[in-house]
């Protein structure tokens, strides 16, 4: 049975996800500080099989150095969002926030991927940047959003290169299409489901009712 684990990490509490098994562990969006992962997954025994990154913003990726550094493993993420490590929305170091060490990292699209030894769905959820991936594991009821969608809200789409329109509509074509009950875990504040927010999500009047 898999079990998810949630950690704010970073300067803007950016939720990490460690997704796990009894034996192996993917980790979606380290946002800060890796030796709390590291912590979690030696109490666990666990071994940590992907790196999974949503988007290339700045406070979902700063702990993706450090993890390739102590377990070798692979960063999975969109190269439509490759350009954004150039700019200070990837790079950081705006505002005083923190410079993200450089990684590498192979490139994730739509599609079905094997983790953990089942399925996950990867979907292109554009809107808050180009390339921005929700990943669905049908096994556990849930998806991994980023900063697409959140409790009682969406993402933010005044950055270059979001998309209001896009963002929208990956909402009502990627997530509210999956089932009603499906646990949905944003980048950042609590955890709610795709009805929750078909029925109270201000941004999506058409569906209240």
């Amino acid at each position: 049975m898999l079990k998810v684990t949630a950690m704010p990490l970073g300067p803007l509490d950016t939720n990490c996800y460690v997704v796990h098994s009894d034996r192996e562990a993917v980790v979606i969006d380290p946002g800060g500080d890796a030796d709390e992962i590291l912590s979690f997954l030696h109490s666990k025994k666990l071994t940590l099989t992907a790196i999974l990154n949503t988007h290339l913003h700045f406070d979902h990726i700063q702990g993706n150095a450090d993890l390739v550094a102590a377990t070798g493993v692979t960063v999975m993420a969109n190269p439509k969002d490759g350009y954004l490590l150039e700019t200070e929305l990837g790079g950081g170091g705006m505002m005083g926030f923190p410079r993200t060490p450089v990684f590498l990292y192979v490139h994730l699209e739509e599609g079905e991927m094997p983790f953990l030894g089942t399925t996950c769905r990867v979907l292109a959820t554009p809107g808050h940047s180009p390339g921005s991936l929700s990943f669905f594991f049908e096994e556990l009821g849930a998806v991994f959003v980023g900063d697409l969608l959140f409790y009682r809200s969406v993402g933010r789409t005044d950055f270059p290169g979001s998309s209001e329109r896009d963002l929208l509509r990956s909402v009502r074509t990627r997530i509210f299409t999956l089932p009603e009950d499906t646990l949905v875990y944003p980048g950042h504040g609590p955890e709610t489901t795709v009805r929750q927010e078909r029925l109270n999500n201000p941004f999506f009047t058409e569906f209240l009712r």
